[in-house]
């Protein structure tokens, strides 16, 4: 009999589950795993993004897209420990910013213990120059820029000799990392870092793809697959010494 709007259905019994309540959605039935992702045989690869603003010690205002070094630096020490991940891949498109956050992660980089690739996508800005080469092996792709000026401050300025020796003295370190790192000599370096000709409104060379491979500031001109070649090229290499070992 179908009920009218006055009358109620009657109840359904249901059968109880196994566990002996009704069945509801709590009980729909066991989980089915996911599988897992095969093992790359040619090496696990770590990616890192740099992107944006390098935020340092102040926090950037929140329509400025950053990349905070609280959150890469714990990243990167993971990567070292992981015994699962072979290399790391560091992908940048990035305005600079703060320059001792920036070391820091270039530091960390350079010394991860593990094969290191970086890739410059859009920009490498100002300090993502240090960033850039502190891979073992570096790439850029052929519209991408990098923008080589002097370090600079913003805020308060006390007009003191001792303030220009902090400049100096902060810019010196920038200086000595990416020539430590790279193939330039420190005089060219000199030279794009204080060209008054090329910038409008400001000291400095802006490169634009394979002129930062001539500048011998980055090894080659590349893409993502490139890249990642490189890496498990450089994977191959490390394993091959292990085993030596």
């Amino acid at each position: 009999m179908i009920p009218t709007n006055n009358e109620e259905s009657p109840e359904q019994p249901t059968e109880p589950n196994a566990c002996g309540c009704s069945p509801c959605e709590s009980h729909a039935g066991p989980a089915i795993p996911l599988p897992e992702r095969p093992k790359n045989p040619r090496g696990e690869i770590q990616f890192l993004t740099i992107i944006g603003q390098i935020e340092g010690h102040i926090l950037s205002p929140p329509n400025t897209k950053t990349t905070k070094y609280e959150h890469v630096i714990p990243q990167l020490v993971m990567t070292a420990e992981n015994p699962e991940i072979d290399g790391l891949l560091v992908l940048l498109n990035t305005m600079g910013g703060d320059v001792e956050a920036g070391l820091a992660i270039a530091e960390l980089i350079a010394h991860l213990g593990k094969p290191t690739v970086s890739l410059v996508l859009g920009g490498g800005h100002s300090i993502g120059v240090p960033l850039a080469v502190s891979a073992q092996y570096s790439f850029i792709a052929p519209t991408a820029t990098m923008t080589i000026h002097p370090v600079r401050m913003n805020g308060t300025v006390i007009g003191a000799p001792q303030t220009y020796d902090y400049f100096n003295q902060m810019q010196d370190r920038v200086l000595d990392f990416i020539e430590r790192h790279s193939n330039i000599a420190r005089s060219r370096l000199m030279e794009l870092l204080m060209d008054t000709e090329k910038l409008a409104l400001d000291v400095g060379t802006i490169l634009i793809g394979a002129e930062a491979v001539e500048e011998k500031i980055i090894n080659k001109v590349g893409g993502l697959h490139d890249a990642m070649e490189k890496l498990y090229s450089l994977i191959a290499e490390a394993r091959e010494e292990k085993e030596k070992d």
